[in-house]
């Protein structure tokens, strides 16, 4: 059986890939950055929670500009079909990332 595909599928899933591998270092210190909010103890989980907040908002900016510049050069109809399949991607690779994810999502 074969699935159905959506337009913008490829694209995105190849959008995807190139920023994981250009952001691989922004990536392993949102990872960091989580580890040692899980770690904190009481009396520091605030902050280490900002911290982590900080750079899950700096990948969310980077994605929303990589989502922007290709939305900015299709029509209105296929750039809302192209940020659809944008944010259902972003939500499957990303998904850890809750807060990055609704960003996409609601931009």
């Amino acid at each position: 059986m074969r699935i159905r595909r959506r337009p913008f599928d490829e694209l995105v899933d190849r959008q995807l890939a190139l920023f994981a591998a250009d952001e691989s270092t922004l990536l392993a210190e949102a990872d960091e950055a989580e580890a040692a909010w899980v770690r904190s103890g009481r009396e520091h989980a605030e902050e280490a929670y900002g911290d982590y907040q900080l750079v899950v908002d700096a990948l969310a900016d980077r994605l929303l500009d990589l989502r922007e510049a290709y939305a900015a050069t299709l029509a209105e109809d296929k750039a809302e079909a192209y940020r659809r399949t944008f944010a259902g991607a972003v939500k499957r690779r990303f998904s850890r990332y809750a807060s990055l994810v609704s960003d996409v999502e609601s931009s």
